[in-house]
């Protein structure tokens, strides 16, 4: 690795993430697209600065020439999920993907580090296509619940101010805290279906209410304005009366509507 080119030497990685981070978040789109409850909750991607990759080389004895055999988190992937068996449900969705090449896999959620550090790492193979030819990259992909990325975050910050070498009574909290996510979870995940039912409530309602809107807007350019009044009228009525069922049917009736409209500026 020749240290004066390292800017093209990371541009693919850059690639990688950016192309993954958009495929997850696509994921998620289609979840809510057909109302159901997506086990992604967010997604973020970074690629290793120059001094965090020269440094983990000379920590491991890395020579530069190999750091990108070597090395397989230059590019990484954070996905973050509500519960606990969201996390193995992102995995299986990894395993059957086919622009994705799994290397390894490592539980640190069955397996947890010493530390109290919990995740699960997939490092994949991706390709990408630049000016040069198609590239095959190695990317780390962690997948963490909201409460082991808070953890986690947090001791990779007292990790980098104490050098790695943190004071034991801070290290003592650090552990009863890991204990403390880890009963958390335990309990959120008794009440997860009735969790998962609410949110999918709530993103089902939120989907109808999108079409309703969409369809009274466009109506506006066709239909006769006392008619989109009188209509948006009684969207607001069944809205702030929160009946969903009543929402429901109005939306089917207003899409029969638009329809016709529609067929009547085809004629």
């Amino acid at each position: 690795m020749e240290i004066q080119l390292w800017r093209e030497i990371l541009d693919p990685y850059a690639l990688a993430v950016d192309e993954l981070v958009v495929k997850f978040n696509h994921i998620i789109e289609e979840y809510r697209h057909v109302g159901a409850y997506s086990p992604i909750e967010q997604v973020t991607g970074r690629v290793k600065t120059i001094s965090s990759i020269l440094e983990k080389a000379q920590n491991k004895g890395i020579p530069l020439d190999d750091i990108e055999e070597e090395i397989d988190d230059i590019a990484g992937i954070r996905i973050i999920c509500q519960f606990v068996e969201d996390i193995y449900k992102v995995v299986d969705i990894i395993r059957q993907r086919s622009d994705m090449e799994i290397k390894c896999e490592t539980d640190y959620i069955e397996d947890m580090k010493e530390s109290g550090y919990r995740s699960y790492h997939v490092t994949v193979y991706y390709y990408v296509e630049t000016l040069k030819g198609t590239r095959k990259l190695q990317v780390e992909i962690q997948i963490r619940t909201l409460a082991m990325n808070f953890w986690a975050t947090i001791e990779h910050s007292l990790q980098y101010k104490y050098k790695k070498n943190i004071p034991s009574h801070i290290r003592e909290r650090l552990t009863s805290a890991a204990e403390a996510v880890l009963i958390l979870e335990q309990e959120m995940s008794v009440v997860r279906d009735e969790i998962m039912d609410a949110q999918n409530s709530f993103t089902i309602k939120a989907n109808i209410v999108a079409d309703i809107l969409t369809n009274i807007q466009n109506l506006y350019k066709v239909a006769n304005k006392q008619e989109v009044v009188k209509i948006q009228d009684d969207f607001f009525r069944i809205y702030q009366e929160g009946d969903s069922e009543e929402l429901k049917k109005f939306s089917k009736d207003l899409d029969l509507v638009a329809q016709r409209y529609r067929a009547q500026s085809l004629r």
